[in-house]
């Protein structure tokens, strides 16, 4: 893939000059434009976008520094360097105000010529990066949003705009899927923070080996394979927030070094000595139920209240079953991508009725396959669901509790059990493409399983 080059254009009636310069500018990362009037920079201007302008004061139809708002008119970015053979104060000044980046008197040397059209060049690239970030934060913060009226969501709306303004520690709990992980991104997004790093760590998804060297860093030969000093995700999230994501999964051995740095705000490097301090916002976020995990000594009582000044549960789909068609229709643009794509009559009600186990990143995979997999504008989502969870009258006879009748709504845990059970069998076993299709991660596939004892039962 090749570089884009700058260009650069050089506004000078002295040809022999113009010449030279153009010479020793041209090079790989820049194509070098010529002019002698201002008339012909500005149109010039107006049909190319123009990066840095090299600027004479003294030209033969304009001054220089009249010209420059004119430039900046066709590209607010363009860097202008204003030279002049007759420098003086009054000059400088009024080149400044007209926008001029930067000023060389003439003579110069070309070295200094090339030093500033570097530096214009760099803080161009500077700004570019700026405003993407600034770009995707307000994508994140237009797209982070809850969609649904039901009432479990009012609760969450009010404890994120209550999380947003503070920098306490916030715990999301919830099932997978539920969306804890927009929840996290809609509180940094609100808050004074959102032009500073948001970094997100999977806690269940690294080895536990490696956890510790990813959150706090480590110093060249601290572990084989350490060849060179490195940042953790702690430092690179100074200034912003970090977010714990399956805090749940955290090894016992790591949750005691974490609640220090929690308490005291300075961390050390793996292999390190000296003490680093930082100023992170921690947000947390687990599908594991860590008052259980308390009880069977898999997680730090002291962290777990640490982590939870700020509470946050978020209700899973089946408790918002109404929210359903609201979460279509704002699924369905994201995955139809622009098609002219419908759902077919009748096709929420039996959306309704499924269990969704995975939640709404599920709905959001159904919906997806739907639409990749249809034959005409209209969808078919039930199409996708394991038809035995569809309805309680769909129910095999095994998954009804002993006493109930026929057609009586089965336990949540059977349900899933059955589903996880079925989707396997229809994926021939395959763990990763049984956990896409039912729209949750596979580490928590993994973790379902072996609560199910799954793979014994099959």
């Amino acid at each position: 893939m090749h570089k884009a080059r700058n260009n650069l254009l050089i506004v000078d009636d002295d040809r022999i000059f113009t010449a030279s310069l153009r010479e020793y500018l041209q090079d790989s990362n820049i194509e070098v434009h010529v002019v002698h009037t201002a008339a012909e920079c500005l149109a010039l201007c107006s049909s190319a976008k123009i990066d840095v302008v090299l600027l004479d004061q003294k030209l033969p139809d304009m001054e220089g520094h009249a010209l420059c708002p004119s430039i900046l008119d066709h590209n607010d970015q363009t860097k202008i360097i204003f030279t002049t053979a007759f420098p003086s104060f009054d000059n400088a000044v009024k080149a400044v105000r007209a926008g001029a980046f930067d000023y060389l008197s003439k003579p110069f040397e070309l070295e200094e010529l090339d030093l500033a059209v570097k530096r214009a060049v760099r803080t161009l690239a500077l700004e570019k990066v700026e405003q993407f970030q600034n770009y995707q934060s307000d994508k994140e913060s237009e797209e982070n949003v809850l969609i649904g009226n039901e009432d479990g969501l009012s609760a969450v709306r009010r404890l994120i705009t209550l999380a947003s303004t503070s920098d306490a520690p916030v715990l999301i709990t919830g099932e997978t899927g539920t969306g804890k992980n927009i929840t996290a991104r809609s509180i940094h997004y609100r808050s004074p923070l959102k032009n500073a790093p948001f970094i997100c760590i999977n806690c269940a998804a690294i080895p536990e080996n490696l956890i510790e060297a990813e959150l706090f860093g480590c110093e060249k030969g601290a572990f084989t394979g350490a060849v060179s000093a490195r940042k953790g995700l702690f430092e690179m999230a100074d200034g912003g927030t970090l977010f714990l994501d399956e805090i749940g999964e955290m090894p016992a051995a790591l949750q005691s070094k974490l609640l220090g740095v929690l308490d005291d705000g300075k961390i050390r490097r793996l292999g390190g000595s000296s003490t680093i301090e930082l100023q992170v916002r921690t947000i947390a976020a687990t599908s594991v139920d860590l008052e259980q995990a308390i009880k069977k000594k898999t997680f730090r009582n002291d962290l777990y209240y640490r982590l939870s000044v700020i509470k946050i549960h978020m209700p899973p789909l089946r408790e918002r079953r109404n929210d359903i068609p609201l979460l279509c229709d704002f699924l369905l643009k994201k995955v139809a991508k622009g098609k002219k794509v419908s759902i077919a009559e009748n096709e929420i009600e039996k959306l309704k009725h499924y269990p969704w186990p995975g939640n709404v990143r599920e709905l959001r995979n159904v919906l997806e396959r739907a639409v990749l997999l249809r034959q005409g504008p209209e969808i078919r989502p039930s199409e996708f669901l394991t038809s035995t969870a569809l309805q309680p009258s769909f129910l095999p006879a095994g998954l009804l509790a002993k006493g109930e009748p026929s057609g009586f709504t089965a336990s949540l845990d059977n349900i899933e059990r059955e589903h996880i059970k079925a989707t396997l069998a229809e994926h021939g076993g395959n763990f990763s493409r049984t956990a896409r299709a039912i729209g949750i991660s596979l580490s928590t596939l993994k973790r379902k399983i072996k609560k199910y004892d799954i793979n014994k039962n099959r």
